[in-house]
């Protein structure tokens, strides 16, 4: 290589955009007690005479020091939706996100303010599992965690409950907390395959009992507006919302595009493959045609990134990570492969702000980090964030009309 060419290519790094100009720089916080320490913890310590833990160290962050971000929910354009609220203990946000989804859709569709009750369908998800357990001989993920499509799925079967019907909590519980229940739980499937005991009769009334245990009994049938219902009448002529209406949307290069396939993550555990499969640039507008026309949504993804903050309450990619001009694909699918892309957390998309060229997202978020900050339960997420970490989306039909119509001839 002569000097001209070690000149050139020196050039072209210092020139070319984004290569290796840092805007954002990295810097490890030192880790403090927030919400579940001082709120939640607190609670279950009064509660059932427990220790309150708190995990000591640093964590790796973008240094926010001087940084600007449109973090006045206030200046968002909003769709009604419930205050936020606490999954407390629970590895269940992929319920509690989905289910003030599909409050606000009942708001839209019939001008109902109403809250549901989430532990109605975690109790069922529940016995699902266990169903599926003796069904698969053990082969099957079993966990506190789901996709926001369980909640149509068991609404279907199952129907639904307000909140004021079933609160899944014990007397005097503030906060759900469902550590030793799942524990529990775990311990009597491991003794359930180690005996192959495969009787599904005896596994579904254990899990019964364990449930009521811990959460009580959802009711069969509950008072409501001075009449008797059953939770599918509520569903089907009080919330007169239909379950099929919903579809779910991801993005890989894994999968064929525009034709439906399994979402494979562990927290699909019966292999959903009714996911439609969409290019990069259909998914990211699914997100923003909706929201522009009213129609909010649910939405999973990873959120161990050092640009998502709990205290600054934002959601961005930092250039030390990848340049905004850089993600694409390839890039995202890099990081779906490598697993540093996981489903990790579920949550609710109310509102939209366009920043000069930059969409943000307003979100509701139930964990335990989403209290920390200022705001209480919600945060705001770059359109990058979006892009490069986000798996699925949860939407009404004609939310995604543009890209189904491509798709459904």
């Amino acid at each position: 290589m002569n000097w001209n060419s070690i000149y050139l290519v020196g050039l072209i790094i210092l020139v070319a955009p984004g290569i290796f100009a840092q805007n954002d720089n990295a810097v490890y916080k030192e880790k403090k007690d927030g919400f579940y320490q001082n709120t939640i913890q607190k609670e279950i310590k009064e509660f059932e005479n427990r220790d309150n833990e708190t995990i000591p160290g640093t964590y790796l962050s973008v240094d926010f020091e001087g940084k600007d971000f449109p973090v006045n929910k206030d200046e968002y354009t909003q769709f009604w939706h419930n205050p936020p609220l606490s999954q407390g203990a629970t590895g269940t946000c992929w319920c509690f996100g989905s289910v003030s989804y599909l409050e606000s859709e009942i708001f839209r569709t019939t001008g109902q303010k109403v809250k549901l009750s989430e532990m109605f369908f975690i109790y069922y998800e529940y016995i699902e599992r266990a169903q599926a357990f003796v069904n698969e001989r053990g082969n099957i993920n079993f966990g506190q965690g789901s996709e926001a499509n369980a909640v149509p799925k068991l609404m279907k079967k199952f129907g639904a409950v307000p909140a004021s019907a079933y609160s899944g909590k014990l007397k005097g519980q503030e906060f759900h907390n469902h550590d030793e229940m799942v524990k529990e739980m775990k311990s009597y499937l491991k003794w359930v395959k180690e005996n192959s005991s495969w009787n599904e009769e005896m596994v579904i009334s254990t899990f019964k009992n364990i449930l009521n245990t811990y959460m009580t009994e959802p009711p069969s049938s509950f008072n409501y507006e001075g009449n008797e219902i059953t939770p599918k009448e509520y569903l089907e002529n009080s919330l007169q919302l239909d379950p099929d209406d919903y579809f779910s949307f991801m993005s890989t290069q894994s999968k064929t595009y525009n034709e439906k396939g399994e979402l494979v993550e562990p927290d699909n555990w019966w292999h959903d493959d009714s996911y439609y499969n969409v290019h990069l640039d259909d998914f990211l507008s699914i997100f923003k045609s909706a929201i522009k026309e009213g129609f909010t949504m649910s939405f999973c993804g990873d959120v161990s990134e050092p640009g998502y903050d709990r205290y600054e309450e934002v959601g961005i990619i930092p250039s030390y990570d990848i340049p905004s001009d850089y993600i694409n694909e390839d890039s995202r699918e890099y990081r779906i492969y490598n697993k540093s892309t996981t489903d990790d957390h579920c949550m609710h998309i109310v509102g939209y702000q366009e920043v000069k060229d930059d969409w943000w997202f307003l979100i509701k978020d139930s964990s335990s980090s989403g209290f920390d900050g200022p705001n209480k339960g919600y945060r705001f997420m770059h359109e990058d964030y979006i892009r490069l970490k986000i798996l699925t989306i949860l939407v009404y039909k004609y939310g995604a009309k543009d890209v189904l119509d491509d798709i459904i001839k």
